[in-house]
């Protein structure tokens, strides 16, 4: 080993792209192929959250491989049988629209223009060469998934599982055809979901109008003309004159109307007058007041955004055009009260930028809250099972604190429209014939039946990811007999996906699954948070603060980006990312390839490394130093609390200590100890703590890991399948047992006298002389001479159970250690007296201008939080800096 030529840097360039194709060839993504101990093992799994077919991975998803490749790299070498199934998803909305918009864009057409067979087959292009970028993405990030298994949301499994969800939900009387309120998106052409709207933030005019004896608001006036309800709440003094009811003439927009008194609890008391006019077709809850009540609901704008002919004189008119034209109808009628700035949230749609209108539809609907019985389900909604599947801990949200939100949504959960009006996705299986509807795996049998041209919701097949690719509805054992996918991996252990869409998928996931399987998903649900810049912003284009994973690796390799990713991000928390940082990280790589280096070039021709044959890697050697004992203790306790922050998926925390005890503990201390002292055993002990820091650290960087590995020769396999590292307790004779605390009380020592060295401004090449006192480690002191000389750059070191200051030298105490440094020969005592009386008159002047400041009424309390915090954070520096300064002083007046 030490005659191996390893570059002085490491070049991720030259590495990973090889090192991920050995992988991959060598088949261990796949659970089936992984060692024996695997095979026995628990299994863990995880279904890749799918990314859409509409470009590139961001960096969200990069943050989403990285955590979930840390998950699998190590349950993979504890031993589990780990599956990691990738896939993607054909997002119906977004990918259609986003083809629409080139074949618009470079042809001047429309899907209708080229029909549906021939625009299905431009997706289908447009959908695999996405599909084939992501792929060479997630390879580049280093995702160890088993890429044998790879599954497609509309693939012709994905199909069959769908259909046969639809027809058993239908079987059930949970999926019905009827007319309710929807998001209509009126570019797009289509229904939408709640989580393809943007809301916007909107300048616009609330018009109070005199309706018969009440006064109103709204700032959508456009909407009014059917307006023939009056809505009051029941227990409202100020209208208990009016009953449920109750008819009222009055003038409106084109001429009088019969108004109804509604009486409902609905009614917000506070807001405005108390008093609203509903307009069921148009509104999610007006439509519910309408439905509780039995009232009529017309329809006042059609499926382009234009007024219908109920708005008489206007009819025909876009509502934009409209809105002023009916507001000064209004005005000269003597309707209008007053008029007023008013901002509030619009919804608009994500892909078109189309204000949602609500409209009343035909569509396909589940229903959450019927309730049915079948097998071990008694009179349970879906709603029901949703609630229970987190309130009965079979399924864990990190952070907890998103169980709120969970239970906000699903507590108030609507009929979810499973419908859509696009050509791209899992079409309905349902065929009509007259009045006849036929609902089925396949298209019925005899003539004049045409299939429903909808599609379904992108989310009704994501919904049922964790099983449909894991084989169901068919979940029989393989020809050998071994359990199918599905009986080993459902419920899958973890999934990771961001906190955004929570609702939106997490919550359609538990609803689908344990109504279809009679069982959870997943057990855990690890949420992640948003990646902003480094001032806290949304990455976007028009900031232009997007920075791309595949640069990043480009520049600084996986591993750093990685790195980058995880170390100061926790669940459920936005992190900040910047350029700067992830070369930060690249300079840790190098950092672990330098200690790598080292220690490979360092030890000596017989050391022990691998064992006989190269089939593991060292074992734990005797310690016989008290830095053997001190490195390898500190190595368990490393190994023992990085292993528990990764089962509590605290995957910072884990990095985070991991890399405070390479740089620190590892490198700082003992390899510049090994420099100079040496043991029998200090080569053995490098390679051994070298092979477990490499196992501990490679699930953050596995390329870097595996190159190092490769390089040291430990094993014949591949780290990745390598035995996790287990903490031992280490006991030698020749030690004394408490060596932690003395090491701890060496380095403490070494330590004070670099500050002295640097208080009194020695110049760093320079030796000095130091005596120490210390009555009860005086001993144990002087077992470590060469170590403190060494990496205190002390020439003369006296050690003693007592004795005086000696003359001439300053003090400093480290625990029970005094620790005195000779200045004679070094510092001019006097010119050090006069630069550190006028450094404190400095900093005396400067501390009283400050507390001038934050004593000023007046300045405390106009200037920013933060510049107030800043200057008392200043404040406190500058009176330590003060107290060190005095303490000085006093010593060289002695």
């Amino acid at each position: 080993m030490a005659d191996r030529d390893i570059p002085k840097a490491y070049d991720p360039q030259a590495h990973e792209d090889g090192i991920y194709a050995a992988w991959e060839a060598s088949g261990l993504f796949n659970p089936d192929n992984l060692p024996e101990r695997n095979q026995k093992g628990e299994p863990f799994s995880i279904i890749l959250p799918p990314p859409n077919v509409t470009g590139t991975l961001h960096m969200g998803h990069a943050v989403m491989l990285a955590i979930e490749d840390i998950m699998i790299r190590f349950a993979r070498m504890r031993g589990k049988k780990t599956l990691w199934l990738p896939g993607t998803d054909h997002a119906s909305i977004a990918t259609s629209t986003k083809v629409e918009n080139i074949l618009f864009k470079e042809e001047g057409k429309t899907r209708h223009d080229l029909g549906r067979e021939a625009f299905l087959k431009r997706v289908e292009q447009f959908a695999k060469d996405s599909h084939d970028t992501i792929v060479g993405q997630m390879r580049k990030m280093g995702a160890s998934v088993d890429w044998s298994r790879e599954a497609y949301t509309l693939d012709e499994a994905r199909n069959k599982a769908v259909n046969f969800a639809f027809k058993k939900m239908y079987d059930d009387g949970l999926i019905y055809r009827g007319y309710r309120v929807v998001n209509w998106d009126p570019i797009g052409q289509t229904t939408i979901s709640d989580i393809e709207i943007v809301y916007k933030q909107e300048q616009a005019k609330l018009y109070y109008f005199q309706y018969g004896p009440f006064v109103i608001s709204t700032a959508r006036p456009e909407t009014k003309f059917g307006d023939k309800y009056v809505v009051m709440h029941p227990e409202d003094e100020r209208y208990a004159k009016y009953t449920d009811g109750q008819k009222l003439e009055l003038e409106w927009i084109n001429g009088p109307i019969t108004a109804t008194v509604i009486k409902d609890v609905a009614i917000d008391r506070s807001f405005g007058t108390g008093v609203m006019t509903i307009t069921p077709w148009h509104s999610m809850i007006d439509f519910e007041i309408a439905e509780r009540h039995h009232l009529d609901k017309e329809q006042i704008i059609d499926l382009h955004g234009n007024l219908l002919p109920i708005a008489g004189e206007f009819s025909g008119m876009n509502i934009d055009e409209a809105r002023n034209k009916i507001v000064e109808k209004l005005r000269d009628k003597g309707l209008l009260v007053k008029e007023e700035d008013y901002t509030h949230e619009v919804a608009t749609a994500e892909r078109t930028g189309a204000l949602v209108e609500p409209q009343i539809m035909k569509q396909w609907f589940i229903d959450v809250n019927k309730k049915f019985s079948r097998g071990l389900f008694k009179k349970a909604t879906l709603k029901t099972l949703m609630q229970d599947a987190v309130n009965s801990g079979k399924v864990t949200i990190m952070p907890d604190r998103f169980n709120k939100t969970y239970f906000q949504w699903v507590d108030n959960l609507r009929d979810w429209n499973i419908s859509r009006q696009l050509w791209f996705g899992h079409r309905v299986p349902a065929w009509y014939r007259s009045d006849e509807v036929y609902v089925g795996l396949e298209a019925p049998e005899g003539e004049g039946w045409t299939q429903d041209p909808d599609t379904l919701d992108t989310w009704f097949s994501a919904g049922m990811w964790t099983f449909s690719t894991l084989g169901w509805p068919s979940s029989a054992k393989a020809s050998d007999g071994r359990p199918s996918d599905f009986e080993q991996y459902h419920p899958t252990s973890v999934l990771e996906t961001g906190y955004d869409i929570l609702f939106f998928w997490v919550v359609r996931m538990i609803l689908m699954s344990t109504y279809l399987v009679g069982d959870v998903p997943f057990k855990t649900v690890y949420l992640h948070g948003l990646v902003r810049d480094e001032k806290g912003r949304k990455m976007s284009k028009s900031l232009d603060n997007i920075i791309n994973p595949l640069d990043m690796i480009s520049a600084y390799g996986a591993d750093a980006t990685r790195l980058s990713l995880v170390i100061g991000s926790t669940p459920g928390n936005d992190s900040k990312l910047s350029e700067e940082k992830i070369a930060g990280y690249r300079n840790f790589t190098n950092k672990l390839w330098n200690i790598s280096r080292f220690v490979l070039g360092s030890v000596g021709a017989g050391s022990p490394g691998p064992s006989e044959g190269g089939e593991t890697p060292p074992i734990q050697p005797e310690a016989i130093t008290l830095a053997d004992k001190w490195i390898l203790g500190r190595l368990s306790e490393v190994t023992s609390k990085v292993t528990a922050h990764l089962e509590a998926h605290e995957l910072s925390a884990a990095g985070e200590l991991l890399r405070d005890f390479t740089w620190n503990d590892f490198a700082d201390w003992y390899l510049e100890i090994a420099k100079i002292q040496k043991s029998e055993n200090t080569d053995s002990i490098l390679l051994y703590v070298l092979s477990d820091l490499l196992k501990l650290w490679h699930p953050f960087m596995p390329f870097v890991t595996e190159v190092i590995w490769k390089e040291a020769g430990f094993s014949k396999n591949f780290l990745m399948i390598e035995e996790w590292p287990k903490a031992k307790t280490t006991h030698s004779p020749s030690l004394p047992v408490r060596s932690g605390e003395e090491f701890a009380r060496i380095q403490e020592v070494i330590a004070m006298i670099r500050n002295l060295r640097a208080e009194y401004a020695v110049e760093p090449g320079k030796f000095v002389e130091v005596t120490l006192i210390d009555a009860k480690n005086a001993e144990m002191l002087e077992t470590q001479v060469d170590v403190i000389k060494g990496l205190a750059r002390v020439e003369s070191l006296t050690i003693a159970a007592s004795g005086d200051k000696p003359e001439g030298s300053v003090a400093a105490t480290a625990g029970s250690v005094q620790v005195y440094l000779s200045l004679a020969g070094l510092v001019d005592v006097e010119k050090e007296k006069a630069r550190l009386t006028k450094e404190l008159e400095e900093v005396t002047g400067y501390i009283a201008s400050l507390k001038a400041k934050l004593d000023n009424k007046e300045f405390a309390g106009k200037a920013p939080v933060q510049v107030v915090e800043k200057m008392r954070a200043n404040l406190a520096e500058a009176e330590a800096r003060l107290a060190s300064i005095e303490t000085q002083l006093a010593t060289l007046q002695k």
